[in-house]
């Protein structure tokens, strides 16, 4: 699924590869990555065309078994293609710089370059050619123009001539008077507006108050204590939504597609048009789209990536993510055989499939109460970071993640390390007394299983996750989700800051929380994100993101293009999805409905 990219760095090496799809072979050369060698691609192209030149019939007669059973005695042309290859990429010696004899400002006279006042330097006359000549042209089209007013004139002239004395007066009068006329009209303006009182003036609101400790409500005593968090009556229905579901399960996102038979529909609609046309025609082109035994080629492949790459794009997928899947299947596929009556589009769509769902599939999955389960066996927290841009929705999703981990019987320390935002820490205080209101602990044996540990506003927040920790480690609670404040990818300050919490506290799980509606955004926020944490880092093995959180899930119908670019990007699992409001609308991804509501139509 990631054949677009021609190489892999693992540690110290890098790995760059060909793919021959008519015979099956992977042609891969390695190499130390402090080497710069220029002459890679072309060793790989020349061994890839001696090595199916030579052996091509053996391929062809004795297929897989040629390959397992065969000798292949390749060294000796191996050694001199790489002869060759080297060769070519030796390092060629620096261009000699010109002396000023051989440049163009030596043939230049003194005079030429001496410019007097008033004179146009050359090259801006050059540059004006072009619209010299329009104007000329303008001007040789309004000239006819004016000689037809001077022919007009002598005509008026003469009728001048003509008339009387008196009629000469009063023709002029009714002229004068025409003009008076005009000229008042236009004088008369509207009467001026009463002037606006310069400056501004803060609104007062109706509820508002001006003195500042009144507003705040941020209480740093209130750490650990149940009755500072009184208990919340509010409505089931609105914070847990669906009442029926089990307790504790994190269900699959789940996607209503369409019949199979609308399916065929749409597939067989292209073919029709060509089978009306009647006659041998008709049935000719439809078998010759068809039948097999046939090589794919490139030539074959673009018309139909070309369309899927502009669905893809429709589908909120990044343009540069697309580009890069059509160029994966297209290598994918290029002198790979078809089978008997398959057609292109469908060979190519079957590979696009199989491409997403692998891609949202990565090979390490985040296993979250298993994790917490092994802390736990360590006698120790365990602390999960959040982190995103502002509004995504980390401060909602946390207390989702809150509520889930509490029914599978976690007790949670919320470290409120938003020390920015206005209302970051009470919107949390909120959060904790619904979810004691739901999680009483008359029903824990007394235990109190979620807390906000919060020191207000304007502290430093990698200090007050540090002080979480100790104080959930000597608490016994089981799991710190830290919330940290929205910051944009191109802010270097609020960066480095979150580079340092996550350094300094070493968190078991980073997590980035992303919007479903974005769209090449999600590769620019994943990336400067990733790219933050590495360069500000001190390690020398820096802790990048882990998962991610895909949010507001419910509000983009098909266009889940967002989730393809995320996980492409950084190669991590999307972890959790939020799909709702309400603390029960947490889902786990499956990758088969994402990619079945990216195909439709």
């Amino acid at each position: 699924e990631r054949g677009g990219n021609n190489s892999f760095t693992h540690e110290a090496l890098t790995l760059k590869y060909k793919l021959d799809n008519q015979f099956e072979l992977v042609f891969v050369v390695g190499f130390q990555k402090i080497l710069t060698l220029t002459y890679v691609d072309k060793l790989i192209d020349d061994v890839h065309r001696e090595f199916r030149d030579k052996y091509r019939n053996q391929f062809q007669q004795k297929g897989a078994l040629g390959l397992l059973n065969g000798t292949f005695d390749f060294k000796d042309d191996f050694m001199r293609l790489l002869r060759d290859a080297e060769e070519s990429g030796k390092v060629r010696a620096p261009t000699v710089m010109k002396t000023f004899e051989q440049s163009l400002k030596s043939q230049k006279t003194v005079k030429c370059m001496i410019e007097t006042r008033g004179e146009k330097p050359k090259e801006k006359v050059k540059n004006k050619k072009n619209k010299g000549s329009k104007k000329e042209g303008t001007e040789a089209v309004v000239a006819p123009g004016k000689a037809s007013v001077s022919e007009k004139q002598p005509s008026a002239a003469g009728e001048k001539e003509e008339l009387t004395k008196d009629e000469i007066l009063q023709k002029n009068r009714e002229e004068f008077f025409k003009r008076h006329m005009k000229a008042g009209e236009k004088s008369r303006s509207p009467k001026p507006e009463a002037q606006k009182e310069k400056g501004k003036k803060p609104r007062v609101w109706d509820l508002g108050n001006s003195n500042a400790k009144v507003l705040d409500y941020s209480n740093s005593t209130t750490n650990g204590s149940a009755e500072a968090c009184p208990v919340e009556e509010f409505d089931l229905d609105t914070a847990l939504g669906d009442r029926n579901r089990e307790p504790g399960r994190l269900y699959d996102l789940e996607y209503e597609s369409d019949d199979e038979a609308e399916e065929e529909k749409v597939i067989q609609n292209p073919s029709k048009p060509s089978a009306k046309k009647g006659g041998l025609g008709g049935m000719f082109g439809m078998l010759k789209g068809l039948v097999g035994s046939k090589s794919l080629m490139r030539e074959d492949m673009d018309p139909v990536l070309e369309k899927m790459k502009d669905h893809l794009i429709a589908k909120n997928v990044a343009a540069e993510i697309a580009v890069q899947l059509c160029e994966s299947v297209a290598k994918k596929l290029e002198g790979k055989v078809m089978g008997t009556f398959t057609t292109v589009t469908s060979t190519v769509k079957q590979a696009l499939q199989e491409a997403l769902v692998q891609i949202l599939q990565p090979q390490r999955r985040v296993d979250v109460l298993r994790d917490v389960m092994d802390a736990q066996r360590h006698r120790r927290p365990y602390v999960v970071t959040f982190c995103g841009v502002n509004g995504v929705g980390k401060s909602t999703n946390l207390a989702k993640i809150s509520f889930w981990l509490i029914e599978n019987g976690f007790s949670v320390l919320i470290a409120a390390c938003d020390t920015f935002r206005a209302g970051a820490v009470e919107q949390l205080r909120t959060h904790t007394r619904r979810l004691n209101a739901l999680h009483p602990p008359e029903s824990h044996g007394g235990r109190t299983m979620v807390q906000l540990y919060e020191k207000g506003y304007g502290k430093d927040a990698a200090g007050i996750a540090m002080e979480a920790i100790s104080y959930a480690r000597n608490q016994g609670f089981d799991v710190v989700l830290v919330d940290t404040a929205g910051r944009m990818q191109d802010n270097a300050p609020l960066m480095t800051a979150l580079a340092k919490l996550i350094a300094v506290n070493a968190p078991d799980l980073v997590l980035f929380v992303g919007e479903a509606l974005v769209g090449n955004e999600a590769v620019d926020q994943l990336v400067k994100f990733n790219k933050a944490l590495a360069d500000h880092s001190m390690a020398q093995t820096p802790r990048l993101i882990d998962g991610i959180v895909l949010t507001k899930f419910d509000t983009i119908d098909d266009k889940v293009g967002a989730a393809i670019s995320m996980t492409y990007i950084t190669s991590k699992p999307i972890v959790f999805v939020g799909t709702g409001q309400t603390y029960c609308d947490l889902r786990s991804l499956n990758a088969k409905a994402v990619v079945a509501a990216l195909m439709k139509a």
